[in-house]
């Protein structure tokens, strides 16, 4: 258990990120500026709607301190390789997903420290662990940004080393995902069993809502409906490994994985039972 906390965690979400940015070309970050209307909708979804539907959700359902932070930290989290992968098997914008997830990802060093310290702050009140908001930029910094600048890197010099890492990096990185998505239930079985049904219900909730507002906003903004596929993609996917090491960073976990990695590795089992009926949906149309 302490080596996936220690190791096996930060080291998966940087394989993860790694992925993403071998994935990334210079074209896709130059995409902000032709496409600025597309990709501000998606950013305001994805930054401003997610975080405000997530508070929203834990206030209805009325959800415990620890498991109402892990829904906030869950919230503030990109997409990832995971919205792309599901953007393309939905027949959306792909090199839209690709951008959002790019840009949304690197913001991200400046967004999450802050707003999960406020988080942290606002419902464990004076249980709440002390958060350091630079520390966790930092750590972020070195298992998320960092790791996508090298892959970036070598995307752009070594573009046949790096077409050749990405399908071997992706199958590791999702292995490593599920066995951290296991450890976290089994470190945490008596609160996972404890809450299973209101938390349960509570992601399916927000992460229905979050699909259907991505998509109403998108088609409200008029928006294609390749791109109104990715926008509701993009706004409903969050990267549960990131939530689950954010978990792990603020409370400074050693010996068992976080009560507030609960709602994370849930919801990385529940969101493709969610999605599932609408990427049916969208490649039918």
């Amino acid at each position: 258990m302490d080596f996936l906390i220690n190791v096996g965690l930060p080291v998966s979400l940087a394989i993860i990120m790694l992925s993403l940015g071998v994935g990334l070309e210079a074209a896709d970050f130059r995409r902000v500026v032709t496409r600025r209307y597309p990709f501000a909708i998606g950013a305001v979804s994805q930054v401003v709607l997610l975080p405000l539907a997530a508070f929203a959700t834990v206030t209805l359902f009325a959800l415990p301190p620890e498991i109402a932070v892990g829904f906030m930290l869950l919230s503030f989290c990109p997409g990832g390789v995971t919205s792309n992968i599901l953007s393309k098997l939905a027949k959306g914008d792909v090199a839209l997903s690709v951008t959002l997830t790019a840009i949304i990802s690197l913001l991200s060093i400046l967004t999450v420290p802050v707003l999960a310290a406020w988080s942290v702050g606002h419902f464990m009140g004076e249980a709440a662990p002390e958060v350091s908001v630079t520390g966790l930029a930092i750590a972020m910094f070195l298992i998320t940004t960092l790791p996508v600048a090298i892959g970036v890197t070598i995307r752009h010099y070594f573009r046949g080393f790096a077409l050749a890492l990405d399908g071997p990096l992706s199958k590791l990185a999702t292995v490593l995902f599920v066995l951290i998505v296991i450890a976290a239930l089994a470190g945490n079985w008596q609160l996972f069993v404890d809450n299973l049904g209101i938390m349960g219900a509570g992601l399916i909730a927000l992460n229905l809502a979050l699909l259907l507002i991505g998509l109403s906003i998108a088609r409200a903004a008029g928006l294609s409906w390749d791109e109104t596929k990715t926008i509701s993609i993009e706004t409903g996917i969050q990267n549960s490994t990131l939530g689950i090491t954010l978990a792990a960073l603020i409370t400074n976990t050693s010996t068992g994985f976080s009560p507030l990695a609960l709602p994370a590795a849930v919801y990385g089992i529940t969101m493709y039972a969610v999605a599932l009926p609408f990427l049916f949906w969208f490649r039918s149309r």
